[in-house]
């Protein structure tokens, strides 16, 4: 993943924003593992932060290196996280200048990727 400096403090906000709107049992679900520092950590740099490369890097790569980064991109989510992942994706709040040149299919291609690489049980 190509370097890109975001700052965390504003990406942990934006999820915990995020986080309360989701129904009550993936909140739950989420809340429980956010609290803990290892696993808020590894979310961040692992799920949050190459979203927001894709979203903000996204518009000037060629559709080589967009496919040869999102196919790099080795990491699988539970449904709770890309419910909190989604809306960052699609330019909700702090990315909507980054989000607004990328093409929209581009995004669709970034959602299908993590929507392939969903677990769909909850453990």
């Amino acid at each position: 993943m190509k370097l890109f400096s975001f700052p965390t403090a504003a990406l942990e906000k934006a999820i915990a924003k995020r986080m309360l709107a989701l129904d009550p049992v993936a909140r739950d679900w989420f809340s429980e593992r956010w609290a803990q520092k290892p696993y808020k950590k590894s979310f961040v740099e692992k799920k949050a932060m190459p979203l927001v490369i894709f979203v903000a890097k996204g518009k000037n790569w060629t559709d080589e290196e967009f496919d040869q980064e999102l196919a790099g991109w080795d990491v699988n989510f539970y449904p709770a996280e890309v419910d909190v992942l989604r809306p960052i994706a699609e330019g909700d709040g702090m990315l909507q200048l980054m989000q607004k040149k990328v093409p929209p299919e581009r995004i669709e291609k970034l959602l299908r990727h993590v929507h392939s690489r969903t677990i769909h049980c909850v453990a």
